[in-house]
């Protein structure tokens, strides 16, 4: 929580109603009185898409926000924004400077919405903590073996991983991402990090000047059909010098600061990944601490990208971390990457690890793939764009993390600087920091995402998968990337849906409730829970144009007489793939309140 000794009699007020709220959002809420049947029947009853004061339920409502001032204020307490604040304090510690930094975290804990495989290359860590392994770090797994194979239905083909190609994992980790998330939030805290996990990012805020302000937190108290309750409370608003964004891929305020600086417009649209991945107890006899065994082909065919990982986990029981991820420019509509991945374990390669075996998590998030050719401008005025919120994954090696904290800890380099400028002469209220991405642009992030710029757009091929092989082979393994041309990719993935009458449909199997299960019971296991009386943070632009999403599902009418459209936003693990891959683009997923969401343990 807000450390109360160093707000104001005002804001330790405002974040005691806060508290008081969230307890009471443990036991269901009865709809204000205020409520009417017209809005009842809206699907949609957000107040970004049905805005406040236009409705008159929130006539005389006090919208008073208690504010609060730091130096820094970070959005996302995930790798990239918990290296920038450790970075910002370890320079004011090094200076003698007081320097105050703020990290507000959606989910109730630190960790709790970060899943990834997760093989680490230790690099950025190396630089941001070089005594890492002395303070504990939860690197368990140095990797031990590499295995890559190509799938057919029935076969596994070795394929050897020659020195230098991206699935060489000489040197890394094999970790529970989630809980070095958690332990990156205990250094940050050593050092004096401020951290408020529970607390959602709502809103950007903006100087008079255009130059961005700080945040907002979401309000809380608000019903489902978008009336206040009586225990409504507005959020909090934190202001900074410089904010940065870091809250993971597809971040809905990054969305809106697209728009307002037009940060994409001279790089291609980015183009995205969904991954799922459970956690397995299996028979410790088939257990290899240290093996990491990555697949591409069966059950996908040629064209259309994606594949799977098998990491075997030392953390004291006989664990196993396994995914399978899709691109979203996939063209079958009646391609299920859920059902793509319960598929793929039974394949005889991967089934004999996991019979007699208890899956004891499940999760799933987008990833993003476009690379180089997909970075969008990383600055502007009293703000910056730092990890996979623009997003810097090195695809072929299927890792985000390393180039996440490196992004962060220049970020963070680069504002300390202008932040303990005694001189400085700043046009705009809020900072405008361009030498964060010159330093980005001469860092090994950019180097990396560089040479590898062509593999994924290489699988746009008549042979696909076979195709963008042979080009990695020739291209990035003998040119390391140096060849004179880049490649685009296909546009949005939204965009890339064929209409189902062209398509094949796909028969899936049933799941056994052993090896492959259905979607329901998996989200069980994600720990996922939302207040059920709050407005469906997965809102459509219009209610009346058909959208596409996990939650959605066309149930009967009470008259008998036709089908609505349910919007089941308490099972959301928000992957945002939905708002991602929807043809129509009329859905805009929004945070809910603090704290919800899944409530991952060490994905």
């Amino acid at each position: 929580m807000f450390p109360a000794c160093r707000y104001s009699l005002q804001a330790r007020r405002c974040v005691g109603a806060l508290k008081a709220v969230q307890a009471e959002h443990v036991a269901p809420q009865v709809c204000s009185t205020r409520s009417s049947s017209s809005t009842l029947s809206r699907i949609t009853t957000h107040y970004s898409v049905y805005p406040r004061d236009k409705d008159p339920r929130w006539e005389g409502v006090e919208m008073e926000r208690f504010a609060d001032e730091a130096d820094v204020v970070i959005v996302g307490g995930g790798p990239a924004g918990l290296s920038a604040a450790i970075r910002l304090k370890q320079l004011a510690n090094q200076h003698e400077k007081e320097l105050r930094v703020c990290v507000v975290e959606k989910a109730s804990q630190i960790g709790a919405h970060t899943l990834s495989g997760a093989c680490l290359e230790p690099t950025a860590l190396s630089e941001l903590i070089p005594d890492w392994k002395e303070r504990g770090a939860p690197l368990n797994t140095p990797v031990t073996e590499d295995k890559f194979s190509i799938l057919t239905e029935k076969y596994r083909i070795p394929v050897p991983i020659l020195p230098g190609l991206p699935m060489n994992n000489h040197g890394n980790y094999l970790v529970r991402l989630g809980h070095f998330v958690r332990w990156l939030g205990e250094q940050a805290e050593e050092l004096g990090v401020e951290l408020y996990p529970g607390y959602a990012a709502s809103e950007v805020l903006f100087h008079e000047d255009g130059s961005v302000k700080g945040i907002a937190t979401n309000d809380v108290g608000i019903a489902k059909d978008g009336s206040p309750k009586d225990v409504f409370e507005r959020g909090m608003e934190l202001h900074a010098k410089v904010t940065l964004f870091g809250e993971g891929c597809h971040g809905h305020l990054a969305k809106q600061l697209y728009k307002q600086f037009n940060l994409r417009g001279n790089c291609e649209p980015q183009t995205y990944a969904i991954g799922l991945k459970e956690l397995w107890v299996i028979d410790e006899k088939k257990w290899c601490p240290g093996r990491t065994e990555h697949s591409v082909g069966w059950p996908l065919n040629r064209n259309t990208y994606g594949g799977s990982f098998l990491y075997h986990l030392n953390e004291g029981e006989p664990l196993v971390a396994l995914g399978f991820v899709v691109g979203l420019d996939y063209t079958n509509p009646y391609l299920s990457p859920f059902r793509e991945f319960q598929r793929w374990k039974h394949h005889p390669s991967i089934m004999s690890t996991l019979e007699g075996g208890n899956r004891i998590a499940y999760g799933a998030r987008a990833l993003n793939e476009g690379g180089f050719q997909s970075i969008p401008k990383l600055t502007f005025p009293g703000g910056m764009l730092i990890g996979c919120s623009p997003g810097f994954m090195n695809v072929p090696k299927i890792k985000g993390t390393h180039t996440a904290m490196k992004s962060g800890m220049l970020a963070a380099e680069s504002a300390f600087s202008k932040i303990t400028d005694e001189n400085l002469q700043s046009e705009t209220a809020g900072l405008y920091i361009p030498e964060y991405e010159e330093a980005f642009k001469k860092s090994w992030i950019w180097k990396e995402l560089y040479s590898v710029r062509n593999i994924r757009p290489s699988f746009h091929n008549y042979f696909g998968l076979y195709g963008g092989m042979v080009y990695t082979g020739i291209f990035y393994w003998i040119l390391r990337g140096k060849e004179p041309w880049t490649l685009k990719h296909n546009g949005l993935d939204a965009d890339q849906l064929k209409p189902a009458k062209d398509c094949t449909p796909i028969e899936y199997p049933k799941p056994d409730g052993k090896i492959s299960f259905d979607l329901l019971s998996s989200v069980a296991l994600s720990g996922t829970n939302h207040e059920h009386d709050q407005p469906p943070h997965l809102t459509l632009k219009d209610d009346k144009t058909q959208s596409f999403s996990c939650v959605y599902e066309y149930v009967p009418l009470e008259t008998g007489d036709g089908m609505r459209l349910q919007i089941n936003a308490q099972n959301c693990v928000h992957c945002k793939t939905c708002d991602i891959k929807d043809p129509s683009q009329n859905i805009n997923w929004v945070v809910p309140e603090g704290s919800g969401g899944p409530a991952y343990n060490g994905m």
